[in-house]
């Protein structure tokens, strides 16, 4: 199954605070720019997903980060406001679950002020179960959100529940997807993560449920993300079986990507009824586009999904550095990266990943 990628050009970001050279943005040691910011706002989550953050792992007794230990508001922003001086055009709020970080819409807003040096205001995202969505979707976009991602990985209840370990219905989480799109945070992006034996059978009840709607279902591969999931090679349904199950049903044709760098690779139902979207880390690595730097809860930064260890920054926001300071920590990092890990799996065994659940995907 080809990945279809549109190559042009990076827009140079005029008076960037990390741009290696003028005219050019900061990139790392294989050439990629920086463009994409994934901010992890907590650790906690109100679900136990057996993939990402299983019960036995984090039970009623797992130690979350003290509430002293997380960025600020304003301390988030300072980093954001940099790294959108000197390349990122996308942030992306995520978790644990973001939307059980008190008062995220204030947030929402400072984030939304930033621009970028030719002054355009960055893509601003955020990922999350859903379960608090149709609270917040209205308030969420009118402190300035862009679009909402919503995970949902069956239609079934009781399958749902099981897999989530929440004991939470799936209308609540459709009833908050209906909600960011009334609000405008649309098209609203739903993950489905698929594993082999375990919710394989929802592929197509979920193209069913989604196509014509106007939301995008975007199927992942299960991933070895973090080191408490269990994962197994022959639990991952690959992008091209997905497409086969799907297209036997609803004719598919690959739709060409809107950016270099873009995660999910498109196919088009061939009646007009929408798109699909297949993340396929496992099967067909996009290690190459890669262009997301992620910051954890606690203010460290991250290269890569699969990482062992971050490099702080907090230290720096707390002692006093200066704006110089911390765009050279931004670039010295982003600079120093050679990360390829989907690339190399099998080869680059990593013992002490980190988790998805502090992290985000």
């Amino acid at each position: 199954m080809p990945r279809v990628i549109h190559h042009r050009p990076d827009p140079a970001p005029a008076g960037s605070d990390l741009a290696a050279a003028p005219g050019g943005p900061v990139r790392d040691g294989l050439g990629r720019p920086l463009r994409d910011l994934r901010i992890s706002v907590t650790d906690r989550c109100n679900f136990r997903c057996t993939y990402c953050m299983p019960r036995e792992l984090f039970g009623a007794d797992h130690a979350f980060l003290p509430h002293g230990d997380l960025l600020t508001f304003e301390e988030i922003t300072r980093v954001a406001r940099i790294a959108v001086a000197g390349g990122v055009r996308k942030i992306r709020l995520t978790g644990g679950e973001p939307l059980l970080r008190k008062q995220i819409e204030t947030l929402v807003g400072m984030l939304a002020a930033l621009r970028t040096p030719d002054g355009e205001a960055p893509d601003l995202t955020l990922t999350t179960n859903g379960t608090l969505l149709a609270r917040k979707a209205r308030v969420l976009a009118d402190a300035g959100l862009t679009r909402v991602t919503v995970s949902l990985d069956a239609l079934d209840d009781a399958l749902f529940e099981r897999m989530s370990d929440s004991g939470v219905p799936v209308a609540t989480v459709l009833d908050g997807i209906e909600a960011a799109a009334a609000a405008g945070l649309a098209p609203v992006k739903v993950n489905m993560v698929v594993r082999r034996g375990m919710n394989d059978a929802q592929i197509l009840p979920m193209a069913r449920h989604f196509r014509g709607t106007g939301h995008i279902l975007r199927f992942i591969e299960y991933m070895d993300v973090g080191s408490t999931n269990g994962w197994r090679m022959d639990e991952v349904v690959t992008g091209a079986e997905i497409v086969r199950i799907i297209g036997d049903e609803f004719p598919l044709r690959p739709v060409q990507a809107r950016y270099r760098g873009e995660v999910a690779a498109r196919w088009a139902y061939a009646d007009g009824a929408g798109e699909i979207g297949l993340i396929t880390s496992v099967s067909q690595p996009f290690c190459g586009d890669c262009t997301r730097m992620r910051l954890s809860p606690e203010g460290r930064l991250f290269t890569c999904l699969f990482a062992e260890q971050g490099h702080d920054i907090r230290g720096l926001l707390r002692t006093g550095a200066d704006d110089a300071a911390l765009a050279q920590r931004l670039s010295g990092v982003w600079q120093a990266r050679d990360d390829r890990y989907s690339e190399l799996r099998g080869e680059a065994h990593r013992d002490h990943k980190i988790e998805m659940s502090y992290i985000g995907g």
